[in-house]
């Protein structure tokens, strides 16, 4: 089924992740997966988790604020504790915890209110369900324990099919809530390293949600029935093949951890966003709320800061493709769609000239984005088929962005580009 249109335009999603390890401020699900906590102290922390001041209302207004369209709530984590009122055991956050109620739906609702499309994640692992560790990966990948995590494997190796298929019953049955209930736009599934294709019975799972909903977009966490790729915490040297989102914390946990202060500066954030759409991608940026809801300042000041240059850059931003492939600008740059309009992103502040290579389309106009200011442009060189080098005056200090200023080049006609290595 081809990429639904509105996730390669979003640009940006918010990704949350809010769960119980929100207490005590604990690695999510992997404290008590890798021994940093004991499982019945990771587990004590259901008590403590109010959502006294949980808002989705408040957290919808605040992604907008950031620019994003979509979001991504963590439904259900490795720990298998559900943040719906699930049918499929008892381990939810309506039922084993002080918060007593459903958090999705009012989710959901706030963000189809703001026009955000609603992603859900889900992980294919259940650490605390007593019928996961029942089969072993055929071919288990070299991390994380896979073949030998007693959370992960049966006792002295021995499989039981029947605990397996009853697991992948509560699976399907936990996505099928999750679809039918809050038709979700977008399933961001995880977990899936833990089995192989033919284990988790991922096209079965596919025909079940589209069945449900065909227009469900799938992360590749659905293997060879996923719609885009995921790469994590790191921005790709080459983009992927097709759709891709990079998820990133904002700061180097994924849920909140009090002792983590390390959040990355704004401009640190409008890089990585810039550079992630400049190679075609969609930015999935992390937040971890607090157990009562709320969402820390720092984390909050980061987002608006870089919705406020997304704001004043929205045309260098949405309704844009990648721009020009790596040596011809030194920075990122986005492109119309039409083809007619190329976006130059300096992260420094532009010296005597901004020069572009290989451009054979003339260059109409320039701008700066935000401010309007028109700049002077010449070319000089250039033989045969080789283009000549064009020159881009530098804009004055007043036009110049904090962060990374924006060049709107109008092109006369489509983008056309000399990649060839000149005459030798």
């Amino acid at each position: 089924m081809p990429m639904q249109p509105w996730f390669p335009d979003a640009k940006l999603g918010i990704f949350v992740h809010y769960g119980i390890y929100a207490v005590d401020g604990v690695p999510e699900s992997w404290a008590f997966y890798t021994g940093e906590v004991p499982r019945d102290r990771y587990m004590r922390q259901l008590h403590g988790f109010t959502a006294s001041r949980y808002d989705p209302r408040t957290w919808a207004d605040l992604f907008v604020r950031a620019g994003a369209r979509y979001a991504v709530l963590t439904a259900r984590h490795h720990d298998g504790v559900a943040l719906w009122d699930t049918a499929h055991g008892d381990l939810d956050v309506v039922r084993r915890t002080p918060a007593g109620r459903d958090l999705i739906t009012s989710h959901a609702d706030a963000l189809r209110e703001r026009d955000l499309k609603v992603g859900l994640y889900y992980s294919h692992s259940d650490w605390n369900h007593p019928d996961y560790a029942s089969v072993i990966h055929p071919d288990p990948p070299h991390h994380d324990h896979v073949d030998s995590n007693p959370y992960v494997v049966p006792k002295d190796g021995v499989e039981d099919p029947e605990a397996w298929a009853r697991y992948l019953t509560y699976r399907d049955g936990q996505v099928t809530e999750l679809v039918e209930r809050f038709r979700p736009d977008l399933l961001w599934f995880d977990g899936e390293w833990e089995r192989s294709e033919a284990q988790w019975r991922i096209p079965e799972l596919a025909r079940r949600i589209l069945a449900i909903n065909p227009q469900t977009v799938l992360n590749a966490r659905m293997l060879s029935h996923g719609d885009y790729a995921t790469p994590e915490q790191g921005l790709p040297v080459r983009a992927p093949k097709g759709p891709w989102e990079l998820c990133l914390t904002v700061n180097d946990s994924w849920g909140y951890r009090h002792t983590d202060d390390r959040h990355k500066t704004v401009g640190m954030l409008v890089r990585y966003f810039a550079e992630t759409i400049g190679m075609g991608g969609n930015l999935l940026l992390d937040v971890g709320p607090r157990e009562d809801g709320t969402v820390t300042e720092p984390q909050a000041q980061r987002l608006t800061g870089l919705g406020t240059w997304i704001a004043r850059h929205s045309d260098a931003v949405y309704g844009t493709v990648a721009g020009l492939p790596p040596g011809h600008h030194h920075g990122a740059s986005t492109l119309s769609k039409d083809g007619r309009t190329l976006f130059l992103t300096c992260f420094d502040a532009p010296r005597e000239h901004v020069a572009v290579r290989g451009l054979r389309t003339p260059v109409k106009r320039v701008s700066v984005v935000g401010s309007g200011a028109e700049l002077g442009h010449t070319s000089s060189g250039g033989l045969h088929e080789v283009p000549g080098m064009t020159w881009i005056d530098a804009p004055a200090p007043g036009d110049v962005d904090p962060y990374a200023t924006v060049l709107a080049l109008e092109l006369d006609g489509e983008l056309d580009l000399y990649r060839g290595s000149g005459r030798v």
